[in-house]
C-alpha cells in the first residue's frame, strides 16, 4: 500500500527525515514510535502529499505519489484538528463527506455512522467552539474515516481522549483493518504500540528498527515496548 525508497525531507542544511525505506502492506496497522522531534509527523506528511520529499520516491497503491488528488481514496487526521468552528459536528462531517462526492444518502448514513463511532451522537447539532479538546480530536477522527478510506493516517489521534473512548476506537481500527483498510498511526502510548501489527521505531529522522512488537521485545530480551522504546528511542540526543 505505500512504498518508501531511500526518503529525505530536508529544511535548508537541517535534515529532518534521513534515508528512509519502508513497506506498508495493505490491511495493517502500522506504528510509527519514537520520541518528540524524531520525524515522525514529517513522515506521515509525506506519505499524505502535504510534503513533496527532497530526495527518494514514496508509492501509494503502487502509483508514485504526486500530487493531493491521489488521496482521494485514503484519509488524514492531523495533530492538529482543522475544523470549522462555528459549524456543527454534523455539518463539518457533512462538508468533508461532500468534498469526496458521496451522495446525500450516503453522506447521512455514513456521518451517523462514524458519530456513533466515536461518541459524538449526541453533540451533533453543537457548534465546534463549545466542544472539548478531546471531543474536536474524536469529531477529527470521524472526518477523516467519513468518506471509507482504503487507508487511514492518524497522526497521534487519541490525544486527550480518555482510556476507555480510546480503547473503544482503537477496536473499531481493528474492525477496519479486518475489512482491509490500511492503518498507519503515530503514538506515543505504549500499549497502543503494543496493538500495531508491525512498529518503525524513528530517532532523529532515521528509522533504526521495523518489526512485530513482538520481535522488537524477543530482539532486546524485554517484556515491554515502553523497554524498547526507552532501548531505541528514549531521548532526542
Amino acid at each position: 500500500m505505500v512504498e518508501m525508497k531511500s526518503v529525505v525531507q530536508r529544511y535548508g542544511k537541517v535534515t529532518i527525515i534521513d534515508q528512509v525505506d519502508l513497506s506498508i502492506q495493505k490491511g495493517e496497522i502500522f506504528g510509527l514510535l519514537g520520541p518528540s522531534g524524531a520525524g515522525k509527523t514529517t513522515l506521515v506528511k509525506l506519505m499524505a502529499g502535504i510534503l513533496q520529499p527532497t530526495e527518494g520516491t514514496i508509492s501509494l497503491a503502487g502509483a508514485v505519489l504526486r500530487h493531493l488528488a491521489q488521496m482521494k481514496n485514503f484519509g488524514f487526521m492531523a495533530q492538529s484538528d482543522a475544523l470549522y468552528q462555528e459549524l456543527t459536528a454534523w455539518e463539518n462531517l457533512d462538508f468533508f463527506a461532500s468534498i469526496y462526492t458521496l451522495s446525500r444518502k450516503k453522506r447521512r448514513k455514513r456521518i451517523r455512522e462514524v458519530l456513533e463511532m466515536v461518541n459524538l451522537s449526541s453533540s451533533k447539532d453543537q457548534p465546534v467552539e463549545t466542544f472539548s479538546g478531546g471531543m474536536k480530536r474524536r469529531l477529527s477522527l470521524a472526518a477523516a474515516l467519513v468518506h471509507e478510506p482504503e487507508m487511514i493516517i492518524l497522526d497521534e489521534p487519541t490525544v486527550g481522549i480518555d482510556p476507555v473512548l480510546r480503547q473503544s476506537i482503537w477496536n473499531e481500527l481493528n474492525d477496519l483493518k479486518h475489512k482491509g483498510v490500511t492503518i498507519i498511526v503515530t503514538t506515543h502510548v505504549m500499549d497502543e504500540a503494543e496493538k500495531c501489527d508491525r512498529l518503525a521505531l524513528l530517532r532523529n529522522g532515521k528509522m533504526i528498527a521495523m518489526d512485530t512488537p513482538e520481535m522488537l521485545k524477543e530482539k532486546m530480551n524485554v517484556s515491554s515496548m515502553e523497554d524498547v522504546f526507552l532501548h531505541y528511542g528514549g531521548d532526542t540526543k
